[in-house]
């Protein structure tokens, strides 16, 4: 039972942290994108974009090869320092490279020449994930310091940002706070880690070991990139800005929902790690079984709910100026059930067994899929044209995942609620639908809201009813748990005893 609350509480953590990387942009970006103004944004944009491509060198694949790699041996604490060192010293070598090559480019490249200081502030944030070590705490499962600690420093950026930035030359002051913002915490990683691991040297180090493995997760790295950013490059040069803003505007709402549908996997990858280095394969399975029905229990109400109401939640968040993205994130919205189930089938299993070339492979296919379908489908469609191929991408990469391991998980895909669900989904659907033909004005972000409130108590409400009085065991222990943390309910309890 200790596990299993562990497990709810690292999800409910790490879902936290990861709204927290939306939630703090949407407060500061009313205010700084109005002084700043598109040339300053601009700036800092393009300059976080270049920068990133050269810490995505700098980090290969250390960021999640390092979670399970210490994962395996997080009850060995000299063999832990030892992991931790060696893959500290392989990534603090490749950020020197790193740099070597922004210097150089800084130095030769006339368009970069100009906000130099730009990009040597923005470029702090290559050195800052080196030391930060996340992958250590990650797979050590300590979440909530992990929440905790960046919630706070994305608070002081806030304040900052309002107190700090005030005219349109701000824009360096703003690209340090928002260095700031991210990396900050990556300081007290390194002064908290002698806690968690031997700081001095231990030696006998064997870099050898990781190479492959990194290779191959810097790889995955490159290809995801490619197929999650190519959207929006290709759109920019075969359609219009426009296009690109619809389309941004779709993938906003999108990336919010996934990150909620993705939390668990990424919490789960440690403990799958150490099920697998220990040999406890029922409890590998187990857990990912429940992790596969929880995903689709979260996944498809989601997916529905916002495909029917995608346009209340476009002119909610943007606007009706936005109008021409509620088709591209009608498109879009099922990739949140394909991604919430590829990252169980990779992340959970796949990577802690030692697959990850199934995982990059799979990749590699979406990447060649976005390609073929952007190239012909955005010169015709624009933005839906890009949504589609972003769709078609996310479900190939399953696909090739699934098959990869049909036999290992088929038994669990068979098991999933199939039918409990779909009813009610169709009883959430009939309840709600009504709220679209109440006499409120098209496009007003207020009449958005209320919809949207309206429409989300009735659909989701009818979707827990059918799924509870059918009995569906998840929902129901969910739900019991919920209630047995309820004061009233305490309170019940202990007058009873």
């Amino acid at each position: 039972m200790k596990q299993q609350i562990s497990l709810k509480k690292n999800f409910i953590m790490n879902a936290i942290l990861t709204m927290s990387s939306f939630i703090f942009p949407l407060i500061t970006f009313p205010y700084y994108s109005r002084i700043l103004l598109p040339d300053g944004t601009g700036k800092v944009s393009f300059a976080t974009s270049l920068v990133s491509y050269f810490s995505l060198f700098a980090q290969l694949g250390i960021p999640t090869y390092g979670i399970r790699a210490c994962a395996q041996v997080r009850d060995n604490r000299e063999e832990l320092s030892r992991v931790t060192q060696e893959l500290l010293i392989i990534n603090l070598i490749t950020s020197a490279l790193a740099y070597a090559a922004l210097a150089v480019a800084l130095l030769t490249v006339p368009r970069l020449q100009a906000d130099r200081n730009l990009y040597l502030v923005i470029s702090i944030t290559i050195l800052m994930n080196a030391i930060g070590m996340e992958w250590l705490y990650k797979g050590l499962e300590q979440y909530t310091y992990i929440t905790a600690r960046s919630i706070l420093f994305k608070a002081i950026a806030v304040a900052a940002m309002f107190l700090l930035v005030h005219q349109k030359s701000d824009y360096i002051i703003y690209g340090g706070i928002s260095v700031f913002a991210s990396c900050a915490s990556n300081a007290m990683n390194f002064i908290h880690a002698r806690k968690l691991i031997i700081m001095h040297p231990v030696g006998h180090y064997n870099f050898r070991r990781h190479l492959k493995a990194i290779g191959i997760f810097f790889a995955m790295s490159c290809a995801t990139v490619i197929y999650t950013n190519l959207d929006k490059v290709m759109l920019g040069f075969m359609a219009t800005d426009a296009d690109v803003g619809y389309y941004d505007a779709a993938v906003k709402i999108k990336t919010v929902l996934i990150s909620v549908v993705t939390s668990l996997g990424t919490v789960l990858l440690p403990r799958s790690s150490y099920y697998v280095e220990k040999g406890m394969m029922e409890e590998f399975r187990r857990i990912t079984a429940r992790a596969l029905n929880f995903v689709w229990l979260v996944a498809m109400p989601l997916t529905v709910y916002f495909i029917i109401f995608a346009a209340q939640g476009i002119f909610l968040l943007s606007g009706s100026a936005y109008a021409g993205a509620i088709l591209p994130m009608r498109l879009i919205m099922p990739t949140l059930l394909f991604i919430g189930l590829s990252n169980i089938t990779g992340i959970q299993i796949l990577l802690p067994t030692g697959r990850e070339k199934i995982v990059l492979y799979s990749e590699i296919a979406g990447a060649i899929t976005d390609l073929i379908l952007n190239t012909l489908l955005i010169p015709v469609v624009k933005s839906s044209g890009a949504s589609i191929g972003t769709l078609a991408a996310e479900f190939v990469v399953l696909l090739v995942q699934y098959l990869s391991m049909k036999n290992e998980v088929a038994a669990a895909f068979r098991n999933l609620p199939f039918g409990k669900t779909i009813l009610a989904l169709v009883l959430g659907t009939a309840v709600s639908v009504w709220t679209l033909k109440l006499p409120l004005s098209s496009g007003s972000s207020w009449n958005s809201l209320i919809i949207l409130l309206l429409s989300a108590v009735c659909f989701f409400g009818a979707y827990w009813l059918v799924l509870m009085l059918t009995k569906e065991s998840m929902t129901r222990e969910l739900t019991a748990q919920v209630l047995e943390k309820l004061p009233h309910r305490k309170k019940r309890i202990s007058s009873d005893q």
